[in-house]
């Protein structure tokens, strides 16, 4: 297992927070995804053999946010 911290600009509501979430969760070999709002951030823990962080970025992306 293996931990990510993803910088994120446009998120600022609970909908918001949810999308990215989601996103995030629903990806092969993620197991958690937690978002901060206040932070802009989304910590992802996943399997490094299962998901790259570009899959991630994408995802994020796909919902209308950026990863910076």
């Amino acid at each position: 297992m293996a931990t990510v911290t993803l910088k994120v600009e446009g998120m600022s509501c609970n909908h918001c927070k949810e999308a990215v979430e989601g996103a995030l969760k629903k990806l092969p070999g993620v197991k958690d995804a937690v978002v901060d709002l206040g932070a802009k951030t989304a910590t992802v823990t996943y399997e490094e053999e299962a998901v790259s962080v570009d899959q991630m970025k994408e995802a994020v992306e796909d919902q209308g946010y950026d990863v910076v």
